[in-house]
């Protein structure tokens, strides 16, 4: 993998269609999509649609194939197009990351990995076609993160402001939520997209589990798991998603929503009360200074701990001195702190240090790196992922919408449902 993730040369012109299918020694009924110098074929689609219904657990039903095959090849051609785009930028995925990919699965379905191919050979799908797919599951975020991550900034302000709404909204229900996300590619064909994101609820209605058209259908990170948010609060969701499911009864499905380029479906799968308020916890970089440098000299070293790393965990970047101790504290409780602190640390907020205190012949200061009101609050650590996440998530959309513009993608098939059968 080039480390720099620097372009590759460009290639020459841009071979037709029909030039790419000559080459290919396809023949050109076999043919699905032409994707820039690459074939998909029917063979390829259907290949595809036996793996999302084995993953289905053979649940979908016949009036869902056409759905099912539209996804299939829409699915193939964005993989063509991440892993054309990977190898512009010579990024590589090694056999090793594939089979440790191949052993999970395996794992997570109670089978060794040779009983998992011979299952799926048994069912007509060739260990192949998984590998293609798991190696641009793979390359895509790897090329994403090294392009983009930079450009993502999740400010102290966006994490607080959303701490904040969500220690108003404490009070009020919580939500177990699955969701699945169609991205609206070109908003002109808004509407084409509402009518696709439909069909899905209509297939639900008929019985199809959300977790397997999620599995299936979004384009959600959480479509590996069936969808599943878990508990969310009142506020952590975008504007339009928290009011689309706060009247929701549980078991009930929205209708599509537009939210951030996409149709969101949500599942409101229970509700519980507002989590009470509980005991507040800390988490403290804690220093101690003998009381033999002095009294102006500890409390010049304990000032320090402002300017230092002691909250991440890390060794610290400034030096403390010598006969001064340090240590991290996380999540203690006020009654697990010495009783003649707590008066010092129990009314800080975080990122506020308590004044000096001489006890036990030392001088002592202690600096809030977290603190949870006994709300049940992720940490800003948690909640700064979640944001990043999705800000990358966003990213990795558009990107792959840019490159699809630049592409030559010509679709050739119709229907393979009478062969599919």
């Amino acid at each position: 993998m080039a480390s720099a993730f620097a372009q590759a040369p460009e290639s020459e012109e841009r071979p037709t269609s029909d030039e790419v299918i000559a080459r290919s020694g396809v023949p050109a009924s076999a043919v699905a999509a032409v994707v820039n110098d690459s074939v998909v074929t029917t063979f390829d689609v259907r290949q595809r649609m036996k793996m999302m219904v084995i993953s289905s657990g053979g649940k979908l039903p016949q009036e869902a194939f056409p759905q099912l095959q539209a996804q299939a090849l829409r699915d193939l051609i964005e993989e063509r197009l991440k892993l054309q785009e990977t190898r512009k930028y010579e990024l590589q995925v090694t056999d090793e990351e594939i089979n440790d990919e191949l052993n999970m699965m395996a794992a997570q379905s109670g089978l060794t990995l040779k009983q998992m191919i011979e299952m799926l050979e048994g069912t007509g799908v060739s260990i192949k076609s998984l590998r293609e797919q798991i190696r641009a599951q793979i390359a895509w975020p790897q090329l994403v993160q090294g392009r983009y991550r930079d450009r993502v900034r999740v400010s102290e302000d966006e994490i607080e402001n959303t701490l904040e709404r969500m220690r108003e909204d404490a009070s009020k229900e919580q939500y177990l939520v699955s969701e699945i996300c169609i991205p609206v590619d070109n908003p002109s064909q808004a509407q084409q997209y509402y009518q696709g994101s439909m069909q899905l609820i209509e297939q639900m209605r008929r019985g199809v589990p959300f977790s397997v058209v999620a599995q299936q259908f979004s384009a959600c990170t959480t479509a590996a798991v069936g969808g599943d948010l878990g508990w969310v609060r009142s506020g952590e969701l975008s504007e339009e998603l928290d009011a689309a499911i706060r009247d929701l009864p549980p078991g009930s499905v929205t209708n599509p929503i537009p939210s951030e380029g996409a149709f969101m479906i949500l599942a409101v799968r229970d509700k519980r009360q507002a989590t009470e308020k509980g005991e507040p916890t800390f988490t403290l970089a804690y220093a101690a200074a003998d009381e033999s440098l002095g009294n102006n000299a500890a409390r010049a070293a304990l000032d320090k701990i402002k300017s230092a790393e002691l909250c991440s965990g890390r060794s610290l970047r400034i030096d403390l001195g010598k006969g001064v101790g340090y240590s991290l504290l996380e999540n203690v409780t006020l009654d697990q702190i010495d009783e003649r602190f707590r008066p010092h640390i129990e009314d800080l907020s975080r990122d506020e240090q308590s004044p000096v205190i001489k006890a036990d012949n030392a001088y002592h200061s202690a600096y809030v790196c977290d603190k949870d009101e006994g709300l049940g609050l992720p940490s800003r650590e948690a909640l700064e992922n979640r944001i990043y996440s999705r800000q990358l998530a966003r990213i990795a959309q558009q990107y792959l919408r840019d490159v699809e513009r630049d592409a030559m993608v010509d679709v050739r098939m119709k229907s393979l449902l009478q062969s599919n059968g």
